[in-house]
């Protein structure tokens, strides 16, 4: 591969990077958006704006590199706590991703799928969802999972709690679970655990995130805010993690 192809210009950050042994599946937290904006005197919406253009730029490098899958935490479980003109411009911009990837998704052979309880979402939010989902059956690309109104605990939890429903149901029985018949039953069931999970934003937690996915994941974290997060930052991250020797608990 031509190293150059992928360099932003003024940038050799490309060259720290192994591109024949990416990692197939990388998490990233979209953190630092409101605190962006009020360095900036702005109202924290801007951030979440900006935000949002960051999250398409390295979303698309992703695909272009040969990521085979991304997912975001865009919104979790306890963000519902924010000011409602946050809430609100959140979903905006939800809807307005929705309504491009509906247009683009086959063109570009992108894969969308949504992780969370999406209940309390709007009705016309859950209908583009479920276009969206209608696309991505028919495509075979990169995907990308957003997180929305995810939390790493209420997915543990509702996934015991169809466990335990398909055993009322005579279907299983709780002797037969295992680590790998576990997963099916997460949001994230038939998906490849991440190799790398990234959160810039300068917090070092991972906020109720893919708890039981990340088990092994390699954690990678700058204080860089998620709106000035560059291809850059994702070599810088991915170098990070090329440069570790994974041993899975052995020797």
């Amino acid at each position: 591969m031509n190293l150059a192809f992928w360099k932003n210009e003024g940038d050799d950050t490309a060259g720290q990077v192994d591109f024949s042994r990416l990692p197939r599946h990388i998490a990233i937290i979209l953190d630092g958006n409101g605190r962006w904006a009020q360095r900036r005197g702005l109202p924290r919406t801007a951030g979440h704006k900006v935000g949002a253009e960051t999250f398409r730029t390295i979303a698309t490098y992703c695909r272009d590199i040969g990521i085979d899958y991304l997912t975001v935490y865009a919104f979790s479980t306890e963000n519902w706590k924010r000011p409602k003109d946050e809430v609100g411009t959140i979903m905006t911009l939800l809807r307005r991703y929705l309504l491009e990837a509906i247009d683009t998704m086959e063109r570009d052979n992108v894969r969308l799928r949504f992780m969370g309880d999406l209940t309390p979402l709007s009705g016309e939010l859950r209908a583009l969802v479920d276009r969206c989902n209608a696309i991505s059956d028919r495509l075979s690309g990169c995907q990308c999972c957003i997180c929305i109104n995810y939390g790493g605990r209420a997915e543990l939890v509702h996934a015991a709690q169809c466990f335990a429903g398909d055993c009322a149901a005579g279907a299983v029985k709780p002797k037969d679970l295992t680590e790998e018949s576990f997963e099916q039953y997460l949001y994230s069931g038939g998906i490849p655990s991440p190799e790398l999970l990234i959160r810039p934003g300068g917090e070092l937690r991972l906020s109720n995130f893919l708890l039981w996915q990340c088990a092994y994941a390699e954690l990678y974290f700058t204080d860089v805010l998620w709106p000035d997060f560059t291809k850059a930052e994702l070599h810088r991250a991915i170098a990070a993690y090329q440069s570790r020797d994974r041993r899975f608990g052995a020797v």
